[in-house]
């Protein structure tokens, strides 16, 4: 399980995510997951064969997710109409329960504070390579993601929200890279890539030894030039 962020130690309480239905909470919280927190990376179909967990719950959850730049892992079915139009530049137009926005903090800092010297080799190692790459200002969103470029998206209900374009989160499980599996080419790419796990928009790998950097600098150079998409 996800542990929380080292320096808020915030969770999030799952009957704090709208719609989230008593027994789906029940049903989680016997399973081992008490918080929103503690299903970043939980396999979706497992979680789906538990008693009182339905697809719609599970779909508001992973938004929920999403919008702290974490997801489920394995074959996470489309949001049901819920279509999302993105496109690029910030409008300031941000739903009000949205919590996870650009910060002043600098991202080689937050880099120097991680909690092992192997993690920061890491996050020095992405940060290299996102900037030389997408040859943008990198900004810190939240407290611990990494992002580059402007989008702006807008739901099927109408929910609206600023993104940026691609980024990345050294996290202690692992690392998640943002906005890599949207563009034309990206699922030959990560047949090159060498070991990973996808979920919703986010790509996880344990460390970058464990892939090809060359084909990680082609899917990057490649979602960057891409237009923005809808997850």
């Amino acid at each position: 399980m996800t542990a929380p962020d080292h320096r808020t130690g915030q969770r999030t309480p799952l009957d704090a995510v709208p719609g989230t239905s008593a027994p789906l909470r029940g049903a989680l919280a016997e399973a081992g997951y008490p918080d929103l927190e503690s299903l970043d990376g939980a396999d979706y179909a497992t979680l789906k064969a538990l008693h009182g967990v339905g697809a719609r719950g599970l779909e508001r959850l992973q938004a929920a997710l999403l919008e702290k730049g974490l997801s489920f892992s394995g074959t996470i079915p489309a949001p049901r109409g819920n279509e999302v139009t993105v496109t690029t530049g910030h409008t300031g137009v941000v739903a009000s329960d949205i919590k996870t926005k650009p910060t002043n903090v600098s991202p080689a800092e937050y880099i120097e504070t991680l909690d092992t010297p192997r993690r920061v080799e890491h996050g020095r190692l992405l940060l290299e390579l996102f900037t030389r790459v997408t040859g943008a200002e990198p900004v810190m969103w939240g407290p611990s993601m990494i992002g580059y470029g402007e989008t702006h998206y807008v739901s099927a209900a109408g929910r609206e929200g600023d993104w940026f374009h691609v980024g990345f989160s050294p996290r202690k499980a692992k690392l998640s890279l943002y906005g890599l599996t949207s563009h034309p080419g990206y699922e030959q790419q990560l047949q090159r890539l060498g070991k990973h796990t996808v979920g919703a928009s986010c790509l996880y790998v344990n460390k970058p030894e464990d892939i090809d950097l060359a084909v990680l600098e082609e899917m990057l150079t490649d979602a960057w030039n891409a237009q923005p998409q809808g997850c």
